[in-house]
């Protein structure tokens, strides 16, 4: 990295955790400090965790006291105090630490040139997490900009795991030329330690949380100084935590964090990690990251990793030494998080990871940016073009594009012209863009950001009865007419209305949808491809516990294997309705798209289909009559007209514009002294939504939010890919009774509960009955 930062070059190191990656990425910093005194901010550190940030400063000020260096070093996030900030600008120190998010803002004052005009590098640490998002996006705009206003600046980035280095190396070069990065490779660390746990008992036939292993989780915790538990999501975190508990009777020190909880109640957490008061700690993404207690000696992996590269990530926490083997434990919740714990578990021996597409940049970010630089000052518009096509995901933007970009920030729009507040930009006579008003500026760092929290709706009888509250991301895929099961009960869709999800009760059975909690983590596509190939390759099914042998053997036995690359759809009768079960593996979003395009062709065929369930590996849906040929419901066109509609006619565009209206400055989440609540900013993206729809349909936003809404909520390309296989290779076997692949799925149905972690003794139940039913030959 010193040589590298000798030749002035640019560098992407890749090196397993524990390997030094921090030090290596700072080393050539400090030694140019020691050599060439100076004041003025010299290097810029930016982490996508605000913990991280935090973490280095203790990590790295430490040296640098030790060796007396006259070095400053300062953090600035979203949780620093404004007084230091504003000091900052003024007396900068000579290493910043700092997010995505806040560099931006640091951009958009006038006196950024002069601030950044000594910057000679810029360190981007885990940047495998965030390069290919629209954090991803905003950094790649602010790197452009850095590089115009510090033409000598020297770019480095740091990652543990990627699949494809030279996809970082390009999208960290300026103008995507990947000659200018030189890629630095740490030596292989120590094989991880990695087993899988199987639970004293069986392997259950359903459920997400593992909870059937606390009683082993205790035991490890003692057997170890220092234990981090992984969770995929808040929920499940919170619930796995409460087991602990309930079952800690050699009242081990336990402790949680995640994102939710209060800066307070993160940082307590953190400083007892960091003394080593706490014999474990359960967490979830928001620890994913390199956040360094080089005590932890065990990482426990609850439910499905869902990737290699996020498993090998988690496991990299765990003992930061590199000579000695990290040690690691996966509990899979039921039979298929056992295949996929397999399949991570073989995938991280062979040292393969999962890599994510890089997506072409989005407006939405765009936008921020360029009114970012508006605050700053004037711009050229053919000048900024220029620098915002040397980021590599907006390499390909023309200047069309971006003058309707400029023209939406300068007016709104066609039909939003008419209101002052949407006036952002003006021309001036020299021909340059800039603020029509100062107050947009103000206005502006208010709101600037990526991350969107998603709010809760309220289910609601007409009369205004609640009954509870469930994620947008659920409510977002549903339509007037759409029945679910919730809180016990069978409940129909009569409307959406800004946070509010009204209903009735239902006269036909639900279709019962699982609500679900948090982001979901999408079955990375490399593992789904290992679960396939597995349950095909019999021979390495004698490694698998007997319960997990048994009933893949009787499924093999009683109807077929999904094979790589076909689709497997079974039909059979159960409890009086009709049931049609199909094992893409594309993950759950994909599946829950797939579900509700295929119930509502159902529909339309006069099938009468009752609901749908769907999972990371398979989609379940019920019928009042039977499915002779599932043929004509998985054509292609599906994608071409119930797509499209369901889109534009169900919740979820709604969702994605408000989403892009927030991060475009289009609507502001708050004013100086105020926040909107989520339902003021619901309520003022949707009247404009309405408005574009009706009156402006080619408007840039709209344009980003079915970008948004292809890509992220619906998973559309990996749903074109199983559609195009299903044209080709789909193998209909009819059964006269449930097969024992289909179990695991059919015990889901209508238990919104399992999906947030509370297993019953009626759903164990429930499943042993409908092995039974599946498992005698």
């Amino acid at each position: 990295m010193l040589d590298a930062a000798r030749d002035g070059r640019h560098a992407l190191l890749v090196a397993a955790t524990g390997a030094g990656k921090t030090l290596a990425g700072f080393l050539p910093t400090l030694s140019d400090l020691i050599e060439n005194p100076a004041e003025g901010l010299h290097t810029l550190y930016i982490s996508p965790l605000k913990a991280l940030a935090v973490d280095i400063r203790r990590n790295l000020l430490i040296p640098v006291e030790e060796m007396g260096l006259s070095i400053r070093i300062e953090a600035r996030t979203g949780d620093t105090p404004s007084d230091r900030k504003q000091r900052q600008r003024v007396k900068p120190p000579h290493i910043l630490l700092t997010t995505p998010e806040s560099l931006s803002l640091l951009l958009t004052h006038a006196d950024s040139a002069l601030l950044f005009s000594t910057l000679k590098r810029v360190i981007v640490d885990e940047v495998h997490a965030f390069a290919n998002g629209k954090r991803g996006d905003l950094l790649s705009l602010s790197l452009a900009r850095l590089q115009t206003l510090s033409p000598d600046m020297q770019r480095v980035a740091l990652s543990a795991t990627v699949a494809d280095p030279d996809d970082y190396r390009a999208w960290l070069a300026p103008d995507g030329d990947i000659g200018l990065v030189r890629l630095v490779e740490g030596e292989a660390a120590a094989e991880p330690d990695l087993t899988i746990l199987l639970p004293e008992g069986r392997v259950p036939w359903a459920g997400h949380s593992g909870q059937h292993a606390i009683p082993q989780l205790i035991e490890e915790i003692g057997r170890n100084k220092i234990t981090l538990i992984f969770c995929n999501t808040r929920f499940l975190a919170e619930f796995i935590f409460q087991k602990l508990w309930d079952a800690n009777e050699p009242k081990y020190a336990i402790g949680i964090h995640h994102g939710s909880l209060s800066i307070e109640a993160r940082r307590k957490v953190e400083g007892a990690m960091a003394d080593g008061k706490l014999r474990a700690l359960v967490c979830t993404a928001s620890l994913d990251l390199g956040v360094d207690w080089g005590d932890v000696d065990c990482v426990i992996q609850m439910g499905a990793p869902k990737g290699s590269s996020r498993l090998l990530q988690r496991i990299g926490r765990s003992n930061h030494r590199m000579d000695e083997p990290s040690k690691a434990i996966l509990v899979p919740g039921n039979r298929f998080e056992y295949l996929e714990a397999q399949a991570a578990f073989d995938a991280v021996t062979e040292g393969v990871r999962d890599g994510e597409a890089f997506q072409v940049g989005s407006y939405d970010v765009l936008a921020q940016h360029v009114m970012g630089i508006a605050c700053a000052g004037p711009f050229d518009e053919a000048e900024l073009l220029t620098e915002v096509q040397s980021a590599l995901p907006y390499s390909a933007l023309d200047a069309v594009t971006f003058a309707r970009v400029i023209e939406f920030i300068a007016t709104g729009g066609y039909s939003l012209r008419a209101y002052d507040k949407f006036k952002k930009l003006v021309k001036g006579p020299d021909g340059r863009w800039r603020l029509s008003h100062p107050k947009f500026a103000t206005q502006h760092r208010f709101n600037a950001g990526i991350i969107v929290d998603s709010p809760m709706l309220d289910v609601r009888f007409r009369n205004g009865r609640k009954l509870g509250k469930v994620e947008e991301g659920f409510a977002s895929t549903l339509s007037p007419g759409n029945t679910f099961t919730f809180a016990g009960m069978a409940l129909e869709v009569e409307s959406i209305k800004d946070l509010d999800l009204i209903v009735r009760a239902a006269t036909k059975q639900a279709a019962n949808i699982p609500s679900y909690m948090g982001a979901r983590l999408p079955l990375t596509t490399h593992l789904a491809g290992r679960v396939r190939q597995m349950l095909t390759d019999r021979a390495s099914w004698a490694r698998f516990p007997d319960e997990v042998r048994e009933w893949l053997e009787m499924q093999d036995y009683r109807s077929q294997m999904p094979a790589p690359g076909q689709l497997l759809v079974e039909t059979f009768p159960h409890d009086k309705r009709h049931y049609m079960v199909t094992y893409p593996f594309e993950g759950w979003n994909a599946h829950q798209s797939l579900g509700m395009l295929v119930t509502r062709r159902m529909e339309s065929r006069g099938l009468m289909p009752m609901g749908f369930v769907a999972s990371d590996y398979a989609l379940g849906v019920w019928s009042l009559k039977p499915i002779t040929d599932p043929q004509p419901l998985f054509s292609s066109d599906i994608l071409a007209d119930e797509f499209v509609d369901w889109v534009e006619n169900s919740y979820l565009l709604k969702r994605a514009f408000r989403e892009v209206a927030v991060i475009s400055g289009l609507v502001e989440r708050q004013h100086p002294g105020k926040r909107k609540t989520g339902k003021q900013v619901t309520f003022s993206t949707d009247l404009i939504y309405d408005v574009l729809r009706k009156y402006e349909p080619d408007h840039l936003l709209l344009e980003a939010a079915w970008a948004d809404a292809r890509a992220r909520l619906t998973d559309v390309g990996r749903l074109g890919d199983l559609l195009d296989r299903a044209a080709d290779t789909m193998l209909h076997v009819d059964l006269e009774r449930v097969s024992p692949l289909a179990v695991p799925l059919l015990v889901m149905i209508g238990r919104e509960s399992v999906a947030q972690g509370s297993v019953d003794d009626e759903l164990l139940l429930e499943a042993e009955n409908l092995a039974g039913v599946a498992m005698t030959p």
